[in-house]
Parts: structure tokens; C-alpha cells; sequence
């Protein structure tokens, strides 16, 4: 019955993803596709509740006693121009907001979201309880997620799912696994402060750039000899800024980037070896660090909860028995704002493959080039309301 209906709205799936693709906008600024997705909504006549900013939330009841369930998308894109070929040939559909794109997939989360929607409105008779549809602002940045966490608080959920669409993963293939499956992250932000001075004469200057190279090669040599080599902790340093000329000292030097990790503790014992290293060794140069106020933990790692994972693969294995996945091979080390659902409820968070080596999809998210296979939409309509209909029935 919930193939049927799937199947019904894969047209309804790809022009909906195609006109989003073709208008995004940015974090923040989604008023437009906020418009679009509630003149969807209106026709189906279910309430709409805003939340400070862009996001909102629309609610199905069934007016019949039952669970509460939360279903979740994203509506971002990202401020990269998109390249008109993807890995093979010339995409489909192109964004025609110059200088942003959906290059990470956010347009197929809507659809997705909007086709789960219709199917489970049809389905209203049949099922008890509520139904919450979350429309997240500003995920990439994380501009929407807490006020979204605070309206939602007195609705009482009792469990929550998201989708992901993924690159790397076959077109179909939905992928579900307990414990953690995005990284965590948080920012490296400081800056290196000495005493500018004519390069000519070193020695009347304290030179931050010295310092600030020495903090590197530093912390890099205690990242391998300080953390616990059995979990994962990246550094990702990606800036390095100081100084304009070649014949002048800068007062101080800018090093930035960010740290990604699957177990919270250990992404504070990351922060905290940056912070003794840098400060250490910036001392010892007669300079001194200031870190930024964003410097630390930005986002906890998405972590699914065990009970409800293990009911989600069980529930999709039935209508999809050959396409669902799970094993730590499998685990994406980008963070998600999706992480913040767990303060409110059991939560769970798939990955839907959108890689057609033919069609020419699979780059890397937050690529000019990134494609996806309009194919793969209908899978996460079926998961999405595969899960709610079980849920709601449990």
C-alpha cells in the first residue's frame, strides 16, 4: 500500500525538487522557498506554526489518541556557483540564483519531506496520534536550529527522524546504523598577537608569524600524543592569515579551521590540548593568543538512538528488503544540526544514496559539481513514512 502511493507522487517528488533546485537560497534567507513549502502545506489544510526567523512546522492530527512523531528537513542551500556539468553531463536542472546553489542536497530533503507529507495525508484515516513536519532554517550554518528546538519543546514528541541524501551511496540504498554517524564539530578560531615592526629589524619586534607557525607544528605533534588514538579527532586547520607586505611585521596572526570527533569528551580534550599548546608556545615567544568567542564546540555528533534505529531498519526492510544498509563504513564525518533533535526525543537519521554512475551523480557534497539522482527520492519517501506509520502503530 505505501509503494502505491509512493510511486504516485514520484512526478509530484521531482518537479517539486526541480523548482527548488532551480531558486535557492541562502541560510537565513529562505523567505521565498518558505512561501512555496507552505503554499503546499495550505493545500492540504493543515496548520502551520512559525518559528522565529524562516523555519516552521505543520501538524497532522488524526484527532485520535496516539504518539507523537517528528519528521524533519533542512531548506539551505550554499553560496557556491553551480557548475552545469556534473561528473558526466550537463545536470538537469540548474540553480538560477547566480553565486548559490543546493550543492549539498537540502532541495530532495523538501521533496522528500513534502511527498512524505501528501502520503501520510492520505493515510489520515488509518493512522492515531500527530504528526510533525519540521522545516529547519539555516542548517549549513546553524542559524535556525535552536530556536526550532525551543518551539518544539512543548509538543511532547516521541521520537524524531531525518534523511540525509548521500553522495557515495547507490541510488536507493538507505543506510541506517545505531550510535553515532556524523561527526561532531567545533572551531578553531585565535589570533596570535606580537609586536609589528619594520622586517628589516627583527629583533626590535616580537613576530607573531614565528609563534603562530611554531603553535602548529605544536599542536599537530601533541594531537598525536595527547588524545586517544582509539576515537576519532580530526584537525582540520584551513587558515593562516597575517601580514600584507613583505617589509613589515604584523601584530598578530589569524589561525582558523575546526575539529571533528564522534565522541563529545574527546572533542573537549581536543579543544583543551589547543588551547595549553598555543597559549604554551605563543608564551615562550613573548606573544600572547586571544580566542574567538565562536572558538570550542559548535555541534555534538549525530547520534542515533539504539532501540529506535534497530526498529527503523526493521520497519523499511519491509516495504525496501534489499536496499537497507548500516555498518561503521558507512559513517560521514560532516556534522548536522539534526544532532540538537536528540534534547527532544529518541532520534533517528538515514542515508539515501543519490550516486548513478550513468546519470553522472555522486560528487562530493558542497561541490560545484554535486548532482543527484531524482531516482533515489521515492526511497525517502518510503522510508520516511514507512517509519511514521510503524511508529505511530507501535
Amino acid at each position: 500500500m505505501i509503494l502505491k502511493k509512493v510511486q504516485a507522487v514520484s512526478e509530484y517528488l521531482k518537479t517539486t525538487r526541480g523548482y527548488l533546485h532551480e531558486h535557492p537560497e541562502l541560510s537565513g534567507r529562505e523567505f521565498e522557498t518558505a512561501q512555496f513549502i507552505q503554499a503546499e502545506i495550505a493545500r492540504l489544510g493543515l496548520p502551520v506554526t512559525g518559528v522565529p526567523g524562516t523555519g516552521f512546522y505543520a501538524v497532522l492530527d488524526t484527532h485520535k489518541p496516539g504518539k507523537t512523531v517528528g519528521l524533519r528537513a533542512d531548506m539551505d542551500a550554499l553560496p557556491i556557483p553551480e557548475n552545469p556539468q556534473n561528473l558526466k553531463r550537463q545536470k538537469s536542472r540548474i540553480s538560477r540564483n547566480e553565486g548559490v546553489s543546493h550543492a549539498c542536497g537540502h532541495d530532495g530533503h523538501i521533496a522528500i519531506l513534502l511527498g512524505a507529507m501528501n502520503v501520510l495525508y492520505e493515510l489520515r484515516d488509518r493512522l492515531t496520534g500527530k504528526i510533525v513536519f519540521i522545516f529547519e532554517e539555516g542548517e549549513e550554518t546553524n542559524s535556525g536550529i535552536e530556536a526550532m528546538i525551543e518551539a518544539l519543546r512543548p509538543l511532547n514528541i516521541d521520537a524524531i527522524y531525518g534523511n540525509h541524501l548521500k553522495s557515495s551511496l547507490e541510488t536507493g540504498t538507505v543506510y541506517i546504523q545505531e550510535g553515532a554517524i556524523m561527526a561532531g564539530t567545533g572551531t578553531i578560531a585565535f589570533d596570535v598577537t606580537g609586536q609589528g615592526g619594520h622586517a628589516s629589524r627583527p629583533d626590535l619586534s616580537v613576530n607573531p608569524v614565528f609563534a603562530a607557525a611554531n603553535i602548529l607544528t605544536g599542536i599537530s605533534i601533541a594531537w598525536n600524543n595527547q588524545r586517544d588514538v582509539t576515537k576519532t579527532l580530526t584537525l582540520g586547520v584551513s587558515q593562516i592569515h597575517g601580514g600584507e607586505v613583505y617589509n613589515v611585521i604584523p601584530n598578530s596572526v589569524f589561525i582558523g579551521g575546526t575539529v571533528r570527533f564522534f565522541d563529545f569528551a574527546e572533542g573537549e580534550k581536543g579543544f583543551s590540548i589547543l588551547r595549553k599548546v598555543s597559549e604554551d608556545i605563543a608564551r615562550a615567544h613573548n606573544c600572547s593568543v586571544k580566542f574567538h568567542d565562536r572558538m570550542g564546540i559548535v555541534l555534538g555528533p549525530v547520534v542515533n538512538d539504539t532501540a529506535l534505529a534497530g526498529f527503523t531498519r526493521e520497519a523499511v526492510r519491509e516495504i525496501y528488503p534489499d536496499k537497507v544498509i548500516s555498518g561503521e563504513q558507512y559513517i560521514w564525518y560532516a556534522a548536522e544540526t539534526f544532532a540538537r533533535y536528540s534534547e527532544l526525543a529518541p532520534a533517528v537519521f538515514t542515508f539515501v544514496g543519490i550516486k548513478n554512475e550513468t546519470l553522472g551523480s555522486g560528487a562530493e557534497h558542497h561541490n560545484d559539481r554535486f548532482d543527484l539522482d531524482e531516482d533515489a527520492l521515492p526511497y525517502g519517501v518510503g522510508a520516511m513514512t514507512q517509519f511514521a506509520v510503524k511508529f505511530l502503530s507501535k
